[in-house]
């Protein structure tokens, strides 16, 4: 060694020639910087997507109002809209528009579309949060049961429940649920978020939020409380069974290949349990993959939500998009999507970060 090098190493100095470490920090930075400036791009791609493929059918006016009035009326109301200019002056300003909060406004009740994404915006992910829940409950124990019973009877049977799950239709096993629960035993409410009692109650609040449990809490009265999760049960059970199926093969699949390594292999030989392999050593492991695809699964869950929410009636996005495209509003359906391509794209950047921190690899 050089005495060059040898000073370098007395004072701490990175010794010529040899790479100096990254720091971990930097690489986290750098990480969170990189997925924050894709979340723009990917919006704007989907935004351009849901744009031209509703114009595919033709200007909102015309598909909304065709036949139903004469053509000059009907000429008349695409030219104050603007639905006769070129399409790329169109799109233009609808991308200037959408970043700046501008969705537009509804042709069916002349509503701004901003109005309609804030008042049933939170019913919808209310029941995306309700319905995550009822997917960690179900799929992650059942998973961990599949991996330690691998192989066997009780192995089989929670695969095949997992396919079910998820190749079940969400409004079939809502409409099974109502049959069951509502009708038959008559313990839970058929529909709806909340009965018209406790809707009252909490549309007297003076700072109400939208989101019916929080709105329950404020107001003192746990019959309000009971109502509201009540109605929520069936269409959460219903849409969290979803992702449920993909979580317990997740969790299944990766505690099984934890299980084959070398360091429980060694602690096998040690005369650990099965027990304390799978919960001191395989469940962590087994999270991580869950983690990194919620935000998949939180896409999955707002496709979902459009059937839940017709089946139970639930007042959400899910909701009015098929009253609007039934009515062949457009303009609310454009917004409405978009809308949705944008929570996708935000949870997938927070999921992200979370993957990050509890797996530093994922940073590099």
């Amino acid at each position: 060694m050089s005495t060059f090098d040898t000073v370098s190493l007395a004072e701490g100095a990175p010794v010529s020639g040899r790479p100096k470490p990254r720091s971990q920090g930097g690489g986290f930075a750098r990480y969170l910087l990189v997925r924050f400036l894709l979340i723009f791009p990917t919006i704007f791609i989907l935004v351009t997507l849901v744009f031209f493929m509703m114009r595919s059918t033709g200007d909102p006016i015309t598909a909304k109002l065709g036949g139903q009035v004469p053509p000059e009326q009907l000429a008349e109301r695409i030219h104050a809209a603007g639905f006769d200019r070129p399409l790329i002056v169109q799109y233009l300003e609808y991308i200037g528009q959408f970043f700046t909060g501008n969705f537009g406004t509804t042709i069916t009740d002349n509503r701004p579309v901003v109005e309609i994404l804030l008042t049933y915006g939170v019913a919808t992910l209310e029941l995306a949060f309700y319905s995550l829940i009822v997917a960690f409950i179900v799929g992650i124990p059942l998973g961990l049961v599949a991996a330690y019973f691998r192989d066997k009877g009780k192995d089989a049977g929670l695969r095949v429940f997992a396919i079910l799950c998820y190749a079940t239709p969400v409004f079939f096993s809502g409409l099974l649920l109502k049959l069951v629960f509502s009708v038959w035993l008559g313990v839970l409410p058929v529909a709806g978020r909340a009965s018209t009692g406790a809707q009252i109650q909490m549309e007297m609040l003076p700072n109400s939020t939208g989101f019916y449990t929080i709105d329950a809490l404020m107001t003192g009265d746990p019959a309000v409380l009971g109502d509201v999760l009540s109605h929520a049960v069936l269409p959460a059970i219903a849409l969290g069974l979803l992702t449920a199926g993909v979580f317990l093969r997740l969790v299944r699949t990766n505690v099984i290949g934890t299980l084959t390594t070398d360091y429980v292999d060694a602690a096998r030989s040690r005369g650990v349990s099965e027990y304390r392999l799978l919960r001191k050593h395989a469940y962590r492991p087994a999270l991580i993959p869950i983690i990194t695809v919620i935000g998949l699964q939180i896409a999955l869950l707002l496709g979902g939500a459009v059937l839940t929410e017709t089946t139970f009636e639930w007042n959400g996005l899910g909701f009015q998009l098929v009253e609007y495209i039934q009515a062949r509003d457009f303009v609310a359906v454009q917004g409405i999507v978009a809308l949705l391509a944008v929570i996708v794209a935000l949870t997938n950047f927070i999921v992200d970060i979370i993957a990050a921190f509890i797996d530093p690899r994922v940073r590099y």
